[in-house]
């Protein structure tokens, strides 16, 4: 994708989606980090339908501690890897409470210290949660950005690299709300949606798929 087209393309992600967000449910910082370690490898919806019930119960960590291992186990069972999102989830509460004093921290070296939490975790939350214009890279993310020629790159690190370079200041904050819909619901990984596609005009994919 050329320089000049990248401005537009977020333009117009923009004046569709004005103010995106993160479709996974939460009400404080330390639920969406809750709910974002949750997600790995599994859907929003399946980790929201857990945590409706969850977080009602034990939405901070000392109530997520007092729960117990066996009791977080039962809330969150239906999302994969469980047992180990527990222990994880688990150890992450009792370091913000012994380290932390409850509060989830503000940088990404203590976000990336807590169990279970990696770089993708940790730009979530700074992102999501203190408005850093961080770049969280998915699946759907690193797909659109190989797909249209807006950050080719081999792994994620390399891809996140190119959007920190590429993406516009005004658009950096939402970018990542904006490129994640746009993989999850257009540009999808099978077959994606060329016709129903608002910035196809300025993506490099070729041949774009024809109307079915």
């Amino acid at each position: 994708m050329k320089t000049a087209q990248i401005e537009p393309f977020f333009a117009t992600l923009k004046a569709a989606n004005p103010l995106p967000n993160t479709e996974l449910e939460y009400t404080t910082v330390f639920e969406l980090l809750a709910a974002v370690l949750l997600s790995a490898q599994a859907t929003d919806v399946g980790v929201n339908k857990a945590t409706r019930k969850l977080f009602p119960v034990a939405g901070t960590p000392q109530a997520i501690l007092d729960l117990g291992l066996d009791g977080l186990e039962g809330y969150i069972k239906t999302i994969g890897l469980y047992k180990s999102k527990a222990r994880h989830l688990m150890e992450t509460c009792r370091i913000l409470v012994e380290q932390h004093a409850g509060v989830v921290p503000r940088t990404r070296e203590a976000l990336e210290a807590l169990p279970g939490v990696g770089r993708k975790t940790a730009n979530v939350v700074l992102n999501v949660a203190f408005g850093q214009p961080t770049m969280a890279v998915d699946t759907h993310i690193f797909r659109v950005s190989n797909r249209t020629g807006l950050a080719p790159g081999k792994n994620p690190l390399a891809v996140e690299l190119q959007l920190m370079k590429r993406v516009p200041a005004a658009y950096a904050v939402d970018s990542h709300h904006w490129l994640i819909l746009l993989g999850r619901y257009v540009c999808q990984a099978r077959k994606p949606r060329c016709w129903e596609c608002r910035v196809a005009p300025y993506c490099d994919f070729q041949p774009k798929t024809n109307t079915p």
